[in-house]
């Protein structure tokens, strides 16, 4: 996986992008970064990591990917929108659209507003709003 493009799609090699953050032990540098490494995360059904980066007011005791999770197929991600209010450093949102498929029946899109928190200069997610088809 290291040397295969990155399904975050960036147009890197995994191990160059966000396997830099599920496997290497850093942690992203702004919301977007953490935004496209959950995206990768949910691909490869990476609970641990999805739960690790989840805001602890927010987050699930537990996902249930490998069983909930089995037969989606994710197709590709597209940020939309980046925002980090500069009076509020340490917030942020990410607007993005994620595709994907369950079984073999036609392409779905996830369409979220993510929000975002750092804290000691680690990002969490907090939540989303969805519009979902």
């Amino acid at each position: 996986m290291s040397s295969s493009p990155c399904p975050c799609g960036s147009g890197k090699k995994f191990s160059d992008c966000c396997g830099r953050y599920l496997d290497g032990g850093e942690y992203a540098d702004d919301a977007e970064r953490l935004m496209r490494s959950r995206y990768s995360a949910y691909t490869l059904r990476r609970e641990d990591y999805l739960l690790a980066t989840w805001y602890v007011s927010t987050r699930p005791a537990a996902l249930h990917l490998e069983e909930t999770d089995i037969h989606t197929r994710w197709l590709g991600l597209n940020v939309k929108r980046y925002y980090c209010n500069p009076l509020q450093p340490d917030r942020a949102e990410v607007e993005f659209v994620a595709r994907y498929k369950n079984g073999g029946g036609r392409a779905h899109r996830l369409h979220e507003i993510s929000h975002f928190v750092r804290e000691q200069d680690r990002w969490f997610y907090v939540d989303g709003e969805t519009d979902n088809d």
